[in-house]
């Protein structure tokens, strides 16, 4: 099993960036901690960082036969990206969204997500913890849909 983790714009700038609403981790040490948590798991996982909608749209589509399943933080693309939604939508992948931070606790515009829709799930509010939930829930996810115990 492969999965991908899509991180969208400005999280490379973790750990100096808002740190008590995003934490002190930078983005490769917790990225460090989910490929160690697949491996535990028996899954590869892949990662990746674009601060351009059009690039992560592409990376999306190019999953495509790669990776059995998406993580993706759109980051401020959650609340604008329709052109995230749809390549989410088009690759028939499931995608679950994770969000260091709780986006319904914060401003607004922050609670609309745009790519919610077309994800299997989003987790938020857990801070680097989200990212280990969320490979959790899609490897039970993707192990469900194989064994015909879920039709996602």
């Amino acid at each position: 099993m492969r999965i991908l983790v899509m991180n969208g714009p400005n999280l490379q700038l973790l750990g100096v960036r808002e740190p008590g609403v995003y934490g002190a981790q930078t983005l490769a040490a917790i990225m460090d901690g989910v490929v160690a948590h697949g491996k535990a798991a028996g899954v590869a996982v892949e990662w990746a960082q674009g601060n351009i909608e059009g690039e992560l749209v592409s990376r999306i589509g190019a999953a495509l036969g790669k990776f059995d399943g998406i993580i993706i933080n759109p980051g401020a693309y959650t609340h604008t990206s329709v052109a995230l939604r749809d390549a989410i939508q088009g690759v028939a992948l499931p995608v679950v969204e994770v969000h260091l931070s709780n986006i319904h606790a914060r401003e607004n515009f922050r609670a609309t997500s745009l790519t919610a829709a077309v994800c299997v799930g989003q987790i938020c509010g857990f801070g680097a913890l989200g990212y280990n939930l969320a490979l959790d829930a899609l490897i039970a996810r993707l192990r469900a849909v194989k064994t015909g115990k879920d039709r996602a």
